[in-house]
């Protein structure tokens, strides 16, 4: 049995670990490229809005406008409505005293 006061063996040749990192690093863009689909996106946005600004002021395409004075009297009678009808007469009845509550008496003394 060994003496758990001794300390262990020291190893004559000490050992070294040896990590590797790989680090990949990709070379720098030059030219941008990544915003060539904004261009495409406000080229597309001009175009539409081209097209419709031309819809809008041409009036119809390539054509003048045509006369719109249009002078129309509409005269129509006053509809009348009927008479609602009459509430019927309430009945003679005797009027009632509504009934009383009792109210908290004195506290007797003794």
């Amino acid at each position: 049995m060994t003496d758990p006061n001794i300390p262990p063996p020291v190893d004559p040749t000490p050992r070294t670990e040896v990590h590797h990192t790989t680090i990949n690093n990709p070379p720098a863009r030059s030219g941008g490229g990544g915003g060539s689909w904004i261009g495409l996106l406000v080229g597309g946005l001009v175009v539409v809005v081209l097209i419709i600004a031309f819809v809008v002021f041409s009036q119809g395409g390539m054509s003048p406008g045509k006369d719109t004075n249009v002078d129309i009297d509409v005269d129509l009678p006053r509809p009348t409505m009927p008479d609602a009808p009459k509430m019927p007469d309430l009945p003679d009845v005797p009027s009632v005293e509504p009934p009383s509550v009792p109210g908290p008496e004195p506290v007797a003394e003794n």
